[in-house]
């Protein structure tokens, strides 16, 4: 008889079902190893499939794949973990905001669930994303030709740099949507470059400061490196390393904000950031966001 594993699809930042960024969540999976995990995130198809597992250090742990790798540390699978726990009945909510640990592969972080208003489920989950750190700076006028763009596309003022706060992303700052919209990826030079720089950063984050609704401050587009590139709908680790860079770098004037993404792909979400501490002495990022249930299913293998 094969192994029967439950899970949920999950849609993260986002209340609106087949919207925001979907994540299938695979519950008691400390028996599968690594190499079967890739295979099934591969089977899903999806931007990352997350595995729950026991945790000797936190209250639970979890690992998470794209269709081709791990990844350390990623904002929209954690937002669909909490809710994947409090859907399962794994996680109580006995107060208005309820806390747990999650180990991950960069560590144990916090994540907190905030309880519906209207009834005794999921509301919304907020994590609490890793130190940031700020690593190798390059030109505009390398990057940009990369990704169809012009030095004078770029946001004035602002490097091109990698930030991590727990996966290492490179920040690409552009002056409006227009220039955002325009993006064309020569994928041979994303390759080379990738290639050039001993494949330092997971994926490029491209943003502007001004969102696509009213309600945005920010609107992003997010493409993983070569060979499997692809758009994510939503980034919620990119969203917390974008957040602290634009603090950091003084271009944002106040430490909360709304982060747009996906809206050009028909899949909008939004996300809540606050960075936490002064610009030279960031503690934190907290990245947040609702999330709903689209899909239950038992996965054979």
């Amino acid at each position: 008889m094969p192994t029967t594993h439950t899970f949920l699809q999950i849609d993260a930042f986002t209340s609106e079902p087949l919207t925001g960024n979907a994540c299938a969540v695979v519950f008691d999976a400390d028996d599968l190893d690594g190499k079967t995990m890739q295979a099934i995130a591969r089977e899903m198809n999806l931007s990352e499939t997350a595995f729950l597992r026991r945790s000797a250090v936190a209250d639970f742990g979890a690992r998470y794949f794209t269709p081709t790798v791990e990844i350390p540390l990623a904002g929209h699978p954690t937002i669909a973990v909490a809710c994947a726990l409090v859907s399962s009945g794994r996680l109580k909510l006995h107060e208005a905001e309820t806390t747990f640990s999650l180990e991950l592969p960069v560590g144990p972080i916090r994540v907190d669930v905030t309880k519906s208003a209207t009834d005794s489920g999921f509301h919304e989950a907020s994590m609490w994303q890793m130190q940031p750190v700020f690593g190798a700076t390059y030109a505009a006028d390398e990057v940009l030709p990369i990704f169809g763009l012009s030095k004078a596309d770029a946001l004035p003022g602002a490097p091109v740099q990698t930030v991590s706060t727990g996966t290492l992303q490179l920040m690409l700052p552009l002056r409006d949507l227009a220039a955002l919209r325009r993006v064309q990826i020569d994928q041979p030079a994303l390759a080379a470059f990738c290639e050039r720089t001993d494949n330092e950063f997971f994926s490029t984050h491209l943003f502007c400061p001004e969102g696509a609704t009213k309600q945005g401050r920010t609107f992003a587009r997010h493409f993983t490196n070569p060979p499997g590139l692809f758009e994510d709908p939503f980034t919620g680790s990119a969203t917390g390393g974008m957040g602290a860079y634009l603090w950091h770098h003084g271009l944002i004037d106040s430490p909360r904000f709304v982060a747009e993404q996906g809206h050009w792909m028909g899949r909008p979400g939004r996300a809540r950031v606050e960075v936490v501490g002064p610009p030279d002495a960031i503690q934190t990022v907290k990245v947040g966001g609702p999330a709903v249930v689209v899909l239950r299913g038992e996965l054979l293998i």
